[in-house]
Order: structure tokens, then C-alpha cells, then sequence
């Protein structure tokens, strides 16, 4: 099925796969973010407001570039009580019409935090203009989570501007070719016997993806995740090592194997030498206990080639995986329903 193009053709309606492919673009891209007022020397935590995929940006910066400097991500109306002057406030959106988000917004302004914005439109880049907070504008027209790495790229973008880091957008620009030669090899015109995506898929489809990392690629588990979840409409849960052995590695041992799971571990070279060797001791003792995991072993040369391969790959899966379920992937008719609703 996910080997015959004209059936990905007919499924893949709005060309889910296509924008995959061409990721790579978005770190090429670039944003002019002018800010005068904004200097390391004066901030003293970074808070990220942000829901769904345009969270994803922060999440993943929290591996690379890191922080020497407290960062939390607020997925509500509502912002830390800490929040003030000396606060960088980065609030983004994607189609900019956020409530959590712009309400979060709000609240920040009323403390004087020095304020960003990242999004494609809507009432956020409104407030933006009206209050003059600087701005990374998003290119339009595509869903929240397939613009990942255009809101990477704007971020890194930002906190060089901030004076946080030192030419992380320029570094994030450097891994475009990376990025294009990886994806060559998960194309839907490559074979299922040659295309780790596809097998993945493959043994995924009917069941639901429970997937596992350790502290440097758990944001990239998170985005398998949420892929699973909006584009193959499957249930699907994450969690990080070695938190996991403290708590839900004993809810495996109740659960006979022929459970309707897919374990998958996303593993890094780079873990800490005690991550790597708790993931080889919980297959070992759970072993019969759960389904066999699948092992996918990061590529790349250092923790961001490592982090962007992992990320990339988890797209193509749930894609791969939304044709096998039969499905659409680009549409969350139950997501907008729900905002109408909310309205």
C-alpha cells in the first residue's frame, strides 16, 4: 500500500509527504528580528508561550542550543508568578489566533517582560505591531506541526538578537544539507525494504506507539507523538529515562505482550553512559512482559544532526502511518470543531 504512489497520490490529498521532504528549506530561511531593547546582560529567564506544534520550537531548543539561564514553556492562559522586566517573554502562535497564547500575552506585557513574537498573522502580530515588540513572521500556509523547523529557525534567530546565544540561526542554516541528503533516503518512491520509515510504519499500524528516549532526544519523542497523534489520528504517549524506571516501567509488568502496543526507544550515542545502559537493562528485565521495542539509533555527528534526523524520521512514520490507516494526514477537523465551539 504505502509503496504504490498513485495510492499515496489519492491519499495525501494536501501533499503531507512533500512538505516533509522539503523541511530542510525551512532552516534556510531566514528573519530580520530588530531589537534594540533586549540584552542578555538584563535577562534573567526565558519564558516560551506557546500550544500544539508551535511549542514544539522550544521544546526541542531545550537540547540544543540549551540554556544557561532557567526556560519554561507555558502551555495556558496563565503566566509564571516570576515573570517581569528581566524576563524574555517569547510568544508564538502560527496562525497567531492563540487564546491560551494571547492571553499569556497579555499578562507578560502587564509585568514589562521584554516580549517577542513568533507567528504567521492573526491578532498576535496585531498586538506586535500596535506595541512594537519585535517580530519573526512565519511564511503562511502550512499546519502548526509541519512548520517546526520554520519556528526553530526563528527562535534561534531571536535569542541571538536577545544576545542569549551566538550565531545558533547560522548554525541551524549549516544543517540544511544535512537535513536534504537524510530525507532522500525515507522518500515514498523509496521501497518499503529500503526505507526505515515505511518498516517502522509498517509494524506500528494497528497499535499504539508508545515511544521512549532519554533527556536529550525526549523532545524529539514528543514530536513523534504529537505526529502520531494529528497525523495518523492514533493514540500515542512518550515519556524520557531514566524518569520512566521510577514509576511506568512496573506498568509493563502487568501487561501481557500481546497487548495492542509499539514500543519504540529513540536512542542517542550521546546519553549519559548510565541512560544507554538503563534502556539495555529494561529490555532485559521486561522482556516478555511488553512488545519487542523497536530501536531506532539517532544518526548524525553531534547532538543537533542527532536531534533534527530523529525529528524528521518521526514525521515520515506517522505519515506512512496515516496511509496505512487509510487516511488523510493534513486535516484536524476535530481540532477546528473544538475552537468553534470554544469561540
Amino acid at each position: 500500500m504505502i509503496d504504490d504512489l498513485k495510492y499515496i497520490h489519492q491519499k495525501d490529498g494536501q501533499d503531507a509527504l512533500g512538505v516533509a521532504e522539503k523541511q530542510w528549506q525551512q532552516l534556510a530561511h531566514s528573519y530580520t528580528v530588530s531589537w534594540q531593547g533586549a540584552h542578555a546582560s538584563k535577562i534573567e529567564n526565558i519564558v516560551f508561550a506557546g500550544m500544539g506544534g508551535s511549542a514544539l520550537a522550544a521544546l526541542l531548543s531545550t537540547t540544543w542550543p540549551a540554556y544557561d539561564m532557567p526556560f519554561e514553556i507555558v502551555r495556558t492562559y496563565d503566566i509564571p508568578a516570576y515573570v517581569g522586566p528581566n524576563t524574555l517573554f517569547i510568544a508564538s502562535s502560527y496562525s497567531g489566533n492563540t487564546e491560551e497564547t494571547l492571553s499569556a500575552l497579555d499578562q507578560a506585557g502587564q509585568k514589562d517582560a521584554q516580549i517577542a513574537i513568533i507567528s504567521s498573522g492573526g491578532a498576535l502580530l496585531e498586538r506586535a505591531e500596535k506595541r512594537g515588540y519585535p517580530v519573526a513572521t512565519l511564511p503562511t500556509g502550512l499546519q502548526p506541526r509541519y512548520a517546526t523547523l520554520y519556528n526553530y529557525k526563528a527562535l534561534a534567530t531571536i535569542l541571538d538578537a536577545a544576545g542569549i546565544t551566538q550565531n545558533a540561526a547560522e548554525t541551524l542554516e549549516s544543517q540544511a544539507e544535512f537535513l536534504q541528503h537524510t530525507v532522500e533516503q525515507w522518500r515514498p518512491d523509496v521501497p518499503s525494504k529500503q526505507n526505515i520509515a515505511k518498516q517502522i510504519a509498517l509494524d506500528v499500524v494497528g497499535k499504539s506507539p508508545v515511544i521512549y528516549a532519554g533527556p536529550l532526544l525526549f523532545p524529539a519523542a514528543y514530536k513523534w507523538k504529537i505526529s502520531f497523534n494529528e497525523n495518523a489520528k492514533n493514540i500515542a504517549w512518550c515519556n524520557q529515562l531514566p524518569e520512566f524506571n521510577h514509576n511506568e516501567f512496573l506498568g509493563w509488568s502487568s501487561h501481557p505482550v500481546d497487548k495492542p502496543y509499539a514500543v519504540i526507544d529513540l536512542r542517542s550515542s550521546l546519553d549519559h553512559p548510565q541512560v544507554q545502559k538503563r534502556f539495555d537493562i529494561t529490555a532485559k528485565l521486561l522482556s516478555g512482559k511488553r512488545p519487542q521495542p523497536i530501536t531506532v539509533e539517532a544518526e548524525g555527528k553531534d547532538i543537533l544532526e542527532q536531534l533534527l534526523w530523529t525529528v524528521v524520521l518521526g514525521d515520515f512514520v506517522s505519515l506512512y502511518t496515516a496511509l496505512l490507516n487509510g487516511l488523510n494526514p493534513t486535516p484536524v477537523d476535530l481540532i477546528e470543531k473544538l475552537k468553534k465551539e470554544l469561540a
